[in-house]
Order: structure tokens, then C-alpha cells, then sequence
């Protein structure tokens, strides 16, 4: 489902899941040979979830994603599994309420795919891409909440220009803010054409010779924003560790830095004693929870990128559940 924010490749890059096979193998153990329960947090076009349902018979698959044309699509993909999938419209951050409400206690395995999918990049319609004109929408799930047109037309200057600092990580989010709120005086601004020449004339031509695209900061901060995906990575990620049985694993996908900093911090935090440092023995239920299964983020292969161009950003992290925390 190879998610991501690359604008590379042809349309759709033949939708070969990202890091496939090492998310095999990272999620075996905790799936192999016993009835287990997956959750895959953003379904996408179901591309992990079809090799993992082939490769594990007993394994129940719980597969959450907010865009409804993606959950269709999965649905269809992954239909000769259809007595051992449980598929559900929902944001990741409500993984808790989702596996209490099909009475899961507890899960095996879970994997985050985060970032756009291939399916919303490469519908034009949606505005996710700076290189395709279309409306300024990029919600994920399109039946719901404000676009991205929305949050340049209506935010005041201070509050745009710190969504495009902190989600963009945009060194000019001033000039941005103060050009689109000129920009709005005139006419609201709709399309992603009129944004990306907004943005040629705001961003300092040195800096464009340098940095990328100059789009592509801003158009990560406004899905970002518009999708709330970095609060609902926070509380998805606790949520979902918790979840996991002793010997459960979770590997997370991410395609930037903010994302792949939560995720490293979350899991950092548990892998570690909460025991006080000058105690000489280990207080009961203090121990670590989870044990890291990578030095630090994985990146894509050579290999990989040259088969699937939006593997390239990619930072893997997985870890496995060693201990019960004590309540």
C-alpha cells in the first residue's frame, strides 16, 4: 500500500506494499501457527493484510481506515479471507473502542502504514498531490470535517504559519502566512495550482534550488493539519501497544520525521526501566514492557526505491511486548 508523501513514480507505482516482506518477518513469531489476531491500522488497499492473511490461516484480521473507497477496495482485495476479517470505518486513534466493540481484549500483532496512501495520491480529485491541479481538499475521509482550502482561507496569520512550522517544517512559514492572507483579501484561494504559484513567488528562489519542491513542505503541514494526523498518533500508539499480549509485536511505517519522532519516543519510553536509577534492584511491575526489534529506524533498500520510488522516505520501527505492566 506503499503510503507515503514521495511524489515520484509512475501513478500507483503498481501498489506494491511498502517493506513487504520485512514486515513479514518482523510480525511472524507473534502470528505463526496459532489463532492470532492482527491489527492492521490503516488498511489502505489491503496489500499487507492480503500477504499476511495468506501466509497465517488461524489469523483474524482486524483493518481500520477512515477513507470508505479504500475500505471498499480492500474489501474486495481481501475477499477470500472474508470469514477471518473484521473490516472498520474509524480513525486509528480509536483502535481501543474498535477492538472493544468486536470484544477483543488483546491482540497479537499490530502495524501502522502511516502517511498517505497510494490510492488518495493518486486520485486526482482529492488535492493531495502539488503536481496535479485539483480542488484543495486532502481529507482522508472525504465525508467529514473542514479541507484544506478551509484552514488557508479561514485561519488567522499566527496559527497558518504555525501549522506550516510545525507540520511542515517550512523555514519561510511567515512569508507563506502573511502571502496567503494577502492572497485571501482578493479570492479564496481553491485549487492546488493557485497554491503552488503562491508558494513559487513566496518562497525565496535560492532556497527553491536547494530544498525541493517548494510546495512540498506546505502541502504536508495542510494534510497534516487537516487530518489531525499527528494527535491521533498519539494516542493510537499507546492505545495499540496496550493492547498487545505478552510476545505481541507492532512494526510502524512512517514517511517523515515528526511522525517517525512520536513513534521512536513511545517506543523508547517503554523499552526502558521505571524503576529509579539509584535503586539497586528492579521495583516489581517497573521493568521494561516492550524490547526494541531495530536499531533505530530501518530505511528502504536501493533495491526497493528503484521497485517502488515511494519507499523512499520510509523509517521502520518495531518492538515486541516482553512483559505484563503492572495496573
Amino acid at each position: 500500500m506503499g503510503q507515503h508523501d514521495h511524489e515520484s513514480g509512475p501513478a500507483g507505482a503498481r501498489h506494491v506494499p511498502v517493506a513487504l516482506s520485512r514486515v513479514a518477518d518482523l510480525l511472524q513469531p507473534a502470528l505463526a501457527d496459532r489463532p492470532a489476531v492482527l491489527v492492521d491500522a490503516t488498511l489502505g488497499l489491503g496489500g499487507h493484510a492480503a500477504s499476511l492473511l495468506a501466509a497465517h490461516p488461524q489469523l483474524t484480521l482486524v483493518g481500520l481506515d477512515r477513507d470508505q473507497d479504500a475500505l471498499a477496495i480492500a474489501g474486495r482485495r481481501l475477499a477470500a479471507h472474508a470469514d477471518r476479517i473484521h473490516l472498520v470505518h474509524a480513525v486509528y486513534d480509536g483502535i481501543a473502542d474498535v477492538l472493544g466493540e468486536l470484544g477483543l481484549s488483546r491482540v497479537d500483532g499490530v502495524l501502522f502504514d502511516l502517511g498517505v496512501s497510494s490510492l488518495q495520491l493518486d486520485a486526482e480529485e482529492r488535492g493531495f498531490s502539488y503536481s496535479r491541479d485539483a480542488d484543495l481538499d486532502m481529507r482522508m475521509d472525504p465525508s467529514t470535517g473542514p479541507t484544506a482550502a478551509d484552514v488557508l482561507n479561514t485561519y488567522p496569520v499566527p496559527q497558518l504559519a504555525r501549522v506550516l512550522r510545525e507540520y511542515g517544517e517550512e523555514r519561510f512559514a511567515g512569508r507563506i502566512a502573511s502571502a496567503v492572507a494577502r492572497r485571501r483579501e482578493k479570492a479564496p484561494l481553491r485549487r492546488s495550482s493557485e497554491l503552488v504559484e503562491l508558494l513559487y513567488e513566496a518562497v525565496p528562489a535560492a532556497s527553491r534550488r536547494t530544498g525541493g519542491h517548494p510546495a512540498k513542505r506546505t502541502f504536508q503541514a495542510l494534510r497534516i493539519e487537516v487530518n489531525g494526523e499527528l494527535t491521533a498518533l498519539r494516542t493510537a500508539l499507546p492505545a495499540a501497544l496496550d493492547a498487545l499480549v505478552v510476545g505481541g509485536r507492532i512494526v510502524v511505517l512512517a514517511y517523515q520525521s515528526l511522525e517517525d519522532r512520536i513513534v521512536k519516543r513511545e517506543l523508547a519510553a517503554r523499552a526502558s526501566s521505571r524503576s529509579p536509577v539509584d535503586l539497586p534492584v528492579e521495583l516489581p511491575g517497573h521493568g521494561a514492557e516492550m524490547r526494541l526489534l531495530t536499531r533505530g529506524a530501518e530505511q528502504a533498500t536501493e533495491e526497493e526505491i528503484s521497485d517502488n520510488p515511494r519507499a523512499a522516505p520510509v523509517r521502520l520501527r518495531a518492538a515486541e511486548r516482553i512483559r505484563e505492566v503492572a495496573a
